[in-house]
């Protein structure tokens, strides 16, 4: 006959309940020590860093372009080639350059003769003021001469003449005192004359003079104005021919080569880019809340897509952006138009990469990056 009583449980068993609430008791445990756990990690050590995965490798690549107008002869490199700074990229054709440069040379040659001569003619007009001046102080010395013979030829003809009527003179030898007199005037004249002449050519050469050594009065060859021009263009034709060999301005890799052989190119003209990998930088986009405590100078872990988390990079924040991307874009936000709905912007910080870790595994532009900033470091205190 069956019996209604219920089995009795197996001694020393627990009933259910207690195994549950043992287990939620451990569980709640577990998660009390896994908050703790987090709340210690984030006061010692995520309060410390900010990080964000929106940040890429930049370079400040080098778009080489002409700065002469000519046809490509020889295109030297290629996509992906590795050159140095002052390797050959591009030679153009350089007969247009030619023809100006030998007219420039002799142009500069023509004018450093014609100032040489400007400058002896200097002398040369110097020297002739001296000679007028020598010139004038004998026809001084003339007129001198020829006034006291006038004097004596005067004081001897009146004496004679005083003696005339007389007979103590013969009318032979008063017609001659007479005759010394009148020549004595005629050579008094003519000496007066001859300085007035030499005064006139000493004031003629001394303007010649004078109006030469304004020319290169104190000025050497080759601080001549003309030379000096002659010089400038000549100068400038030597770097517009120079300009027909283009060479790399940077170490880095070359990019986007656009340039073949038998194209004319055109001033400006984009013919390739040269990216400098070994000075790379990283853009990192942080949320505008994450930025109060950065500044520059605070140590940045980086790790690149490229190599995974095998390979770390350490570099110093160099500065904030100036502004958001929204900011600067080609088409701005224009909140104030409607409805407007917050969204968190992000500003661009740069970040300078060690040398020696970008030598050792290369990064190349616009690879993508995590960034982590330590803002312990903070050198700002």
């Amino acid at each position: 006959m069956a019996s209604d009583t219920p089995l009795a449980a197996p001694p020393g068993a627990s009933p259910p309940s207690n195994l549950r609430q043992r287990l939620f008791t451990g569980l709640a445990g577990v998660v009390a020590v896994a908050a703790v756990g987090y709340g210690v990690w984030w006061l010692l050590v995520g309060s410390h860093h900010v990080t964000t995965e929106d940040a890429y490798v930049g370079a400040d690549v080098a778009v080489i372009t002409p700065q002469t107008a000519s046809a490509v002869r020889k295109v030297l490199v290629s996509d992906t080639q590795t050159v140095k700074a002052g390797d050959v990229l591009v030679e153009l054709d350089p007969s247009d350059a030619l023809y100006p440069l030998a007219q420039a040379t002799a142009d500069y040659d023509r004018t450093v003769r014609r100032v040489r001569g400007s400058l002896a003619t200097t002398e040369a007009t110097a020297a002739q003021a001296a000679a007028k001046a020598a010139d004038l102080e004998r026809a001084k010395a003339q007129l001198a001469a020829a006034a006291s013979d006038l004097a004596r030829a005067k004081l001897d003809a009146s004496r004679r003449e005083a003696l005339g009527p007389s007979g103590a003179v013969s009318g032979e030898e008063l017609s001659t005192a007479r005759t010394l007199a009148r020549n004595a005037e005629a050579n008094y004249a003519a000496a007066k004359a001859g300085e007035a002449l030499a005064e006139a050519n000493l004031k003629v050469a001394q303007a010649q003079d004078a109006a030469q050594s304004a020319l290169t009065s104190g000025v050497k060859l080759e601080d001549h104005p003309d030379v000096k021009f002659a010089k400038a263009q000549l100068e400038a034709a030597k770097l517009n021919f120079e300009r027909t060999v283009i060479r790399a301005p940077v170490d880095g890799v070359i990019a986007r080569r656009t340039v073949q052989v038998g194209q004319r190119v055109a001033i400006g003209a984009n013919l390739m880019s040269v990216v400098p990998v070994a000075k790379a930088y990283v853009d990192a986009n942080f949320k505008e809340v994450q930025l109060a405590k950065v500044h520059p100078g605070q140590s940045v872990t980086i790790e690149s897509d490229l190599y995974g988390g095998s390979v770390k990079y350490h570099g110093k924040v160099v500065g904030v952006g100036g502004g958001t991307g929204a900011a600067f874009a080609v088409i701005p936000a224009q909140n104030a138009s409607g409805n407007w709905i917050k969204v968190v912007q992000r500003l661009p910080v740069r970040i300078a990469l060690d040398p020696a870790e970008l030598a050792r595994h290369p990064l190349r532009v616009g690879l993508s990056v995590k960034a982590d900033i330590d803002t312990s470091s903070d050198p700002q205190g």
